[in-house]
């Protein structure tokens, strides 16, 4: 497979964002990353794994979502859809029934991060073969 070669206007372009995203961070005062709070949670494989899976099934109760989400406990998915509705990326709605239903979609903010996150499962999709050939050669 052929890795497609980054441009110099890439670097560069990439180089001005990092530019504006540290540039003014005074890392002596600062209590945590701003950065690393939000995208440490919504960026694990279980909360990826749900906003994924949110996406392409636009409402899922939770068992629903647990056999989808392969190998989640009933505890860590329970934690994860609290946090990612209370951070505004998932709607759970309840419904006054007997038994009761519960279901969850994602928000439009979640469908906002939800596009960013299939362009990178896109990106890991084509070049997860380099990838494995490089561990491959690595080990050797």
């Amino acid at each position: 497979m052929q890795i497609e070669t980054v441009t110099e206007k890439q670097r560069v372009n990439a180089a001005r964002k990092l530019k504006k995203m540290f540039g003014g961070i005074d890392y002596t005062n600062m209590p945590h990353c701003p950065i690393r709070d939000v995208m440490a949670f919504v960026s694990d494989k279980w909360s990826t794994l749900i906003i994924l899976h949110l996406g392409y099934f636009p409402v899922l109760r939770f068992n629903e979502l647990k056999k989808k989400v392969f190998g989640v406990s009933n505890k860590v998915l329970s934690e994860r859809l609290k946090q990612l509705e209370g951070d505004g990326y998932v709607q759970r709605t309840v419904y006054p029934e007997v038994p009761i239903r519960v279901e969850y979609n994602l928000t439009d903010f979640g469908h906002s991060y939800l596009q960013k996150l299939i362009e990178l499962t896109e990106w890991a999709e084509n070049h997860k073969n380099y990838v494995i050939n490089n561990r491959e050669n690595f080990k050797k």
